[in-house]
């Protein structure tokens, strides 16, 4: 799963405010799909220059992802490295396309869960929300446990005398 860190949570947020507030969402439009919102939001490029970007090469995310070169020059290309650099896999983009991480499903509820559809608004919605939480969560561990040294550290109010 992807490498917890302010950044990609903060992208994330940013994601799943402006499809709340109506951003253009249509799964099979290269920039305007589940990864291709999240790649506008890291990337800063438009739904259509990501979609004009894939339509150099075949194939969806998933295809664009297996062929992903950091050295090919490619705009694509340029963009998944842009994407992973915040702390992505691979993995997690080809996953967020079809909405089928087993890490995040598990924690989404079993009866929303069952009835998950991949290309509706809805429900990616539900899935990123999933998502930034663990992602919270991981992030608000990581910096409880490089705290833990400090704290050991740190002399006891009670030794303290003034």
């Amino acid at each position: 799963m992807a490498k917890a860190n302010p950044n990609l949570i903060l992208a994330l947020r940013k994601t799943i405010t402006k499809l709340k507030m109506g951003a253009p969402y249509q799964w099979g439009h290269m920039g305007a799909c589940n990864c291709g919102n999240l790649a506008q939001e890291i990337t800063r490029i438009t739904k259509g220059d990501i979609h004009r970007f894939a339509m150099q090469r075949s194939g969806d995310w998933s295809e664009q992802l297996n062929d992903y070169c950091p050295d090919s020059g490619l705009p694509m290309d340029l963009m998944i490295s842009e994407l992973l650099d915040i702390g992505l896999e691979r993995d997690d983009l080809m996953h967020l396309e079809r909405l089928s991480d087993p890490e995040i499903l598990k924690h989404i509820p079993f009866e929303e869960r069952e009835n998950l559809a991949k290309n509706r608004k809805e429900d990616l919605l539900c899935y990123l929300k999933t998502w930034v939480s663990l992602l919270e969560n991981q992030w608000a561990a990581y910096q409880l446990a490089t705290l833990a040294p400090v704290r050991e550290k740190l002399i006891p109010v009670e030794v303290l005398s003034y």
